[in-house]
């Protein structure tokens, strides 16, 4: 059974970046599709990235042009760079890796948060 461990997460003003990790227990070639998702307080979780085993990516409206998924396989790692956080970024944020069989695994989630 694979595990997604998430890192990276914490307190943040305005307009400042964090970092996201997403370390897999094991190969992560293995996982075609891995994203991240958000959910915040009073919210449904939303998709907020995610990147194939190609390189391929897609956002979310709302994170165009201020964020950034990457994978590293080498390092069974995934990765989201977060430029520019408003207020509105604020929940906690989780990994997801889909597999070809269509298994789904979840991280445990990170929380960050954004001040104004």
């Amino acid at each position: 059974q694979m595990q997604l461990v998430e890192s990276g997460g914490g307190l943040v003003q305005a307009g400042g970046s964090l970092r996201l990790s997403c370390a897999a227990s094991g190969s992560i070639t293995s996982i075609p599709v891995m994203g991240w998702h958000r959910q915040a307080p009073g919210k449904q979780r939303e998709i907020v990235a995610a990147i194939s085993s190609d390189g391929s990516t897609v956002y979310a409206e709302s994170v165009k042009g201020r964020f950034t998924i990457s994978r590293d396989n080498a390092k069974n790692t995934m990765f989201l760079q977060m430029n520019s956080l408003k207020p509105e970024d604020t929940a906690v944020y989780i990994c997801e890796g889909v597999t070809s069989l269509q298994q789904h695994y979840w991280g445990q989630g990170s929380q960050v948060t954004v001040s104004s």
